[in-house]
């Protein structure tokens, strides 16, 4: 374990050990799992974080198990080259295929081969979504701001950022532009969210500026192709994007191309991301194609609307962003389910009317309400099925129906919002050196 880790877990256990065990003993297991069972430090100076119960890293799920952990990087050597190595893995991944959302450790031809697209040996998957470009890149500006560690900045993360705006170009006019389809096959198709309609290449989209994405991050494939939520992302990470071009890279070209590429999708955004609802006003649509097409709802699985000021694209307080919250936690959301145990968002990817943990903490991390915090720690806290560990989904009645015993993600955002929920009440205060 490491040392700053170890550090953080004694101090939580210290305040609350006599108040709260329960809290104490689920926040001793969940925020170190990533840690402690899914990274492997590799001979290359690389980093290997498998999801947990899926033997293969996802460039999303990866950057989120250890974003908790980044805090306690400036004093942590061992923690700086975990996560260092973590980022040159991902750009290293970048560089094999930007289209692809999860790697084998090996070139070894696992995961999804029969996938009709253009797999590899070192691809498990090869989902095109938006948002598996954006996580190395938020990872890389939180990293930095904590640590200031120039080895970050090698050669294979500045041609990783070249093809994520380059793959974003392609992908703002996806049915002219762009080569990528993907299709599952018969026999493997589990869901009909598992293949991209049209003989794989997608509804027909209007160019708006926006990003096309062939999936969410729930790993369903998107119903209209502007995903607005991972838009925002994107937004976000290109002005990462533009810093490290021009001071650790001193590529004046890179940069101009990011911030053109940044102020069209903005526009697109606000110019066909919203949608004026009848009860709560202007809203973020989640979906839309351009065409004055939109679907309305919120899934679970981040980036999504419920997440924006955790994505830093807006404050909590934006009006647009408040009417969404309103909307998405409302039963005018279809993925919004209530039960004797809890009440949150859902997603189509999971049982119908199944709650998921990662969507009751991102609203806690997205609340200055401390009552709403509160109710959604003793929601965490009885719907565990007494395992002590997160889950990706529960039924809201019946907690000892979940899927996914093994989830890191979900484990390791546990332990972040409940320390920045003790923070927040001043009852815990930690020291950096």
């Amino acid at each position: 374990m490491y040392s700053s880790i170890q550090n953080r877990i004694h101090m939580f256990e210290q305040k609350f050990l006599s108040t709260s065990p329960k809290l104490v003993s689920m926040f001793k297991q969940c925020y170190p799992n990533t840690l402690e069972t899914t990274v492997e430090l590799l001979a290359d100076e690389t980093t290997f974080i498998i999801t947990g119960d899926i033997p293969a890293m996802w460039l999303r799920d990866s950057s989120a198990q250890v974003r908790p952990y980044i805090t306690e990087c400036a004093g942590d050597k061992d923690l700086q080259r975990l996560i260092r190595g973590l980022i040159h893995r991902q750009a290293n991944n970048i560089l094999i295929d930007p289209y692809a959302n999860a790697f084998n450790k090996e070139g070894d031809g696992s995961g999804h081969q029969s996938d009709l697209t253009q797999m590899g040996p070192f691809i498990w998957e090869r989902k095109f979504e938006l948002d598996s470009l954006c996580y190395p890149v938020q990872l890389c500006k939180e990293y930095w701001d904590a640590t200031q560690d120039m080895e970050l900045f090698n050669d294979s993360l500045h041609q990783a950022l070249r093809i994520i705006v380059d793959t974003m170009r392609t992908e703002q006019n996806h049915d002219h532009h762009s080569s990528y389809t993907f299709e599952r096959s018969e026999e493997h198709c589990v869901l009909p969210s598992d293949t991209i309609p049209f003989r794989g290449k997608g509804t027909r989209t209007n160019y708006t500026g926006m990003v096309w994405s062939g999936f969410r991050p729930s790993d369903d494939a998107c119903k209209f192709g502007f995903l607005i939520p991972a838009n925002m992302f994107a937004v976000v990470i290109l002005g990462h994007i533009i810093e490290f071009a021009e001071n650790a890279y001193q590529d004046h070209a890179l940069a101009v191309t990011a911030h053109d590429l940044r102020a069209e999708i903005e526009f697109g955004i606000q110019t066909y991301g919203v949608y004026q609802h009848l009860k709560h006003g202007p809203i973020y649509a989640y979906e839309t194609d351009g065409f004055g097409n939109y679907n309305l709802m919120d899934d679970a699985n981040v980036p999504s609307l419920l997440s924006i000021p955790y994505l830093g694209y807006r404050s909590m307080d934006d009006a647009i962003y408040q009417n969404t919250r309103a909307f998405v936690l409302s039963k005018d959301n279809p993925y919004y389910y209530e039960g004797m145990y809890a009440k949150g968002i859902g997603s189509p990817h999971t049982p119908h009317g199944y709650v998921w943990h990662i969507g009751l903490i991102m609203q806690g991390l997205t609340s200055r309400d401390h009552k709403e915090q509160d109710a959604i720690i003793q929601m965490l806290l009885h719907t565990n099925a007494e395992t002590g560990f997160m889950h990706e989904s529960f039924h809201p009645d019946h907690p000892e129906q979940y899927t996914r015993s093994w989830f890191a993600w979900a484990n390791s955002l546990f332990g972040e919002f409940v320390w920045k929920w003790a923070e927040q009440r001043d009852l815990i205060k930690e020291v950096h050196n």
